[in-house]
């Protein structure tokens, strides 16, 4: 049962990392359409993902989501390393299927699509960056900032007794989608440590350069949420006991 828990996990990250990151490849971040196509195409994956997995895992497919249900007390250490792993691995296969994708794309069909040249964006394999942010650190204060609102709203919507119940998966995507809308412009948006190391693996140069901050920054979100959220769900405990 753990194995299949860990499988559906490495799936749904690779199903994540390859449709959210393919759409920044093909139609681009360059234009305000661009930015919200990929926006939604990270998000929509999410909520097919949630109802696809979501009664096998959890459908984490993100090691800051799993490191704020750890730190909540839902699963167990153990547990959450099974995830990471699957998680992980699922990111690198999507990463390998991105570059593949970027050098079997004919020349002709790469020149140029509704004014976007796609053969400028596919050697990035929508990898984050730090330039925008004004470098490493506001790169992590952006990425900080924006997993531990995802993150939180993960674990509020997701909660036994106060949470949305089936509207969670709908709830998550829909804020994901709000995250990357703000965020693309300046770090591209991880907000997920798996979702940004397939893809540098395989970019390397600055991209694996700087993914650090795209696997620490929302590592420290994530925690940062659930501290948070512990506190809330003690209050909402002590109310329903009065």
């Amino acid at each position: 049962m753990r194995m299949k828990k860990y499988l559906a996990e490495m799936v749904g990250t690779f199903v994540l990392t390859l449709l959210g990151c393919a759409t920044a490849m093909f139609i681009g971040c360059a234009t305000p359409a661009g930015v919200v196509g990929t926006a939604i195409a990270f998000g929509l994956t999410v909520v097919a993902m949630a109802y696809t997995i979501g009664g096998i895992s959890g459908c984490h497919i993100n090691p800051a989501i799993t490191l704020g249900v750890v730190l909540s007390g839902r699963m167990s250490w153990k547990d959450a390393c099974g995830y990471w792993c699957g998680q992980i691995i699922g990111g690198i296969i999507a990463g390998a299927v991105l570059l593949l994708l970027a050098n079997v794309v004919t020349p002709a069909a790469s020149e140029c699509t509704f004014g976007v040249n796609i053969a400028d964006n596919m050697q990035g394999l929508g990898t984050n960056s730090v330039a925008n942010a004004g470098g490493p650190w506001g790169a992590f204060l952006v990425e900080v900032i924006a997993t531990f609102i995802f993150v939180l709203v993960v674990l509020g919507t997701t909660d036994e007794k106060v949470g949305a119940g089936n509207l969670a998966g709908l709830a998550i995507g829909l804020t994901l989608i709000l995250v990357h809308l703000v965020c693309i412009n300046l770090t591209g948006t991880s907000v997920n440590p798996a979702r940004s190391i397939g893809p540098a693996i395989f970019a390397g140069g600055q991209a694996l350069c700087d993914l650090w901050v795209f696997i620490v920054a929302p590592l420290v979100g994530g925690a940062l949420s659930a501290l948070v959220w512990k506190g809330f769900s003690c209050n909402c405990k002590k109310e329903a006991e009065a």
